[in-house]
């Protein structure tokens, strides 16, 4: 299960370990479904013409004395951002440096052609599928520490209660000091000794934890379901846990895409990441749902801060927050350029908000930045972003479907391997889905599975023994019946 745009923490269950054999990989995946392979000799030939030479200086802002870190997934090279926290006043202030990828990718070239056509990153258990080549993605745009980059600086002057106050943005030198991960940085934290840089990283990140809230913020306390090497040549499938660094984390790009969406709105010309909200019908039926689970929503409280008071672990409130699911339909991309669209917001977020924060990993990115760079600084938007801006929608909409695909098809294909020897076995389960009465959705605990199951009388949050009966890895399919 994965959440929309964000997702709080999870609970770790043990994960299921695949015996590693022959033929235990994802090519059959990256077969069927049409996956990118290498990327083209002349796009490659491009990227190492443009990095052999010196960038252009111009006007970037040299803020190489600022010390920035980057925190990511342990191991991660394509470095999008770099952070660093300080206090303002009475407020606090917050740098934040993006990798300038535009900085390397000459408008309509092949490497532009190319990233056109792939729109993201794609990422499966046995590696990724880059959006752009790793000369670029992992080496000369990535913001890795102790090096000179390119990179679009923002500087966001927050006040005491974590809201924006002033958004400075501009080309600029930064130089990375350390590259932390969320691990290590949630230990630091707990242990007092936390990087100087984002020493601040809690107390802004619970403050604009709150104003998500007040927002009407609507998020998904769903595990993350994943599929990890076992480091011997097998796979597992495991509930990934989302540590509260990374939500205090992920605050800080979600403020900036909400600043530059306002900077987008104000110009009348951009492109927004938007979710409609919820109907009031699909609301009150939640709100039905999750009292029939024995699950108390006053009629007071908004989605937002009733799935805020929900503790995922337990089986009722699990079952509530993937009924929630139907509350964030409808996401898209909307671009304009003659005044304010007609749909603006993201349910999600509870305000209107643009990709900027991941161009080496998302195509939208680059353009959204140059559309801030250039109405901040008072100067036209560069043609070959107004050209595109029409076909970003299509382009990211597209992409997106594949990256979800990619994700259902892999995990399917690791739950098949995961249980092919353990056919005819019990295991306790949670319904969470009763589509039509008759047959249904269960989580399986350990090993962390997701998958329909037979039976009648089944209902949602409902505790269950099942019985697996299919567990095909040709078909990626399994299936189990209510024992």
């Amino acid at each position: 299960m994965a959440a929309a745009e964000k997702s709080p923490d999870g609970v770790r269950a043990v994960p299921a370990v695949v015996e590693p054999r022959l033929g235990l990989d994802f090519a059959a995946v990256r077969r069927e479904l049409n996956l990118p392979r290498d990327y083209p000799t002349g796009a490659l030939a491009e990227v190492e013409q443009t990095v052999a030479q010196p960038l252009p200086t111009g006007d970037r802002h040299d803020a190489v004395e600022l010390p920035l870190v980057t925190v990511d997934p342990p191991g991660a090279k394509d470095l999008d951002q770099a952070v660093l926290l300080r206090r303002r006043g009475s407020g606090y202030r917050v740098h934040y440096a993006i990798a300038d990828v535009a900085a390397f990718v000459p408008p309509g070239g092949e490497l532009d052609r190319e990233a056109r056509r792939r729109g993201q990153t794609l990422y499966l258990p046995d590696g990724t599928i880059p959006l752009h080549p790793t000369r670029l993605s992992e080496d000369a745009a990535s913001l890795l520490p102790d090096q000179v980059r390119a990179a679009v600086l923002w500087t966001i002057d927050l006040d005491s209660d974590g809201s924006p106050q002033r958004v400075d943005l501009r080309r600029a030198w930064v130089r990375s000091v350390a590259r932390l991960d969320y691990e290590g940085v949630h230990r630091s934290l707990v242990q007092g000794c936390a990087h100087p840089s984002i020493d601040l990283l809690p107390e802004i990140g619970r403050l604009r934890r709150e104003q998500a809230l007040r927002r009407g913020a609507i998020e998904l306390g769903l595990p993350e379901q994943q599929v990890e090497s076992d480091g011997n040549g097998g796979w597992r499938l495991a509930l990934r846990p989302r540590l509260v660094v990374e939500e205090w984390n992920a605050e800080i790009s979600l403020l900036t895409g909400m600043c530059a969406a306002e900077i987008m709105l104000e110009a009348g010309v951009g492109i927004l990441r938007t979710v409609p909200d919820p109907d009031a019908e699909t609301v009150d039926l939640l709100r039905r749902s999750a009292n029939q689970l024995g699950v108390h929503w006053p009629g007071d409280l908004s989605p937002a801060e009733a799935l805020a008071e929900l503790d995922p672990a337990r089986p009722e409130a699990l079952a509530v927050h993937v009924a929630a699911t139907r509350l964030l339909r409808g996401a898209g991309y909307t671009a304009f350029g003659t005044g304010a669209p007609a749909r603006s917001g993201h349910a999600g977020i509870g305000a209107s908000y643009a990709h900027v924060t991941a161009p080496i990993r998302r195509l939208v990115d680059r353009y959204s930045a140059e559309v801030c760079l250039a109405v901040t600084a008072g100067r036209e938007i560069p043609e070959w972003v107004l050209e595109a801006l029409g076909e970003l929608p299509s382009a990211m909409g597209g992409s997106d479907r594949t990256a979800a695909q990619v994700e259902r098809t892999c995990i399917a294909q690791a739950q098949a391997w995961s249980l092919e020897s353990r056919v005819g076995e019990e295991f306790p389960a949670t319904v969470l889905r009763v589509p039509n009465g008759v047959a249904g959705e269960v989580f399986v605990a350990d090993p962390p599975i997701i998958a329909r199951c037979a039976g009648s009388g089944l209902a949602e949050g409902q505790q269950v023994t099942v019985r697996l009966v299919t567990a095909d890895p040709h078909r990626r399919d399994v299936g189990f019946e209510v024992a």
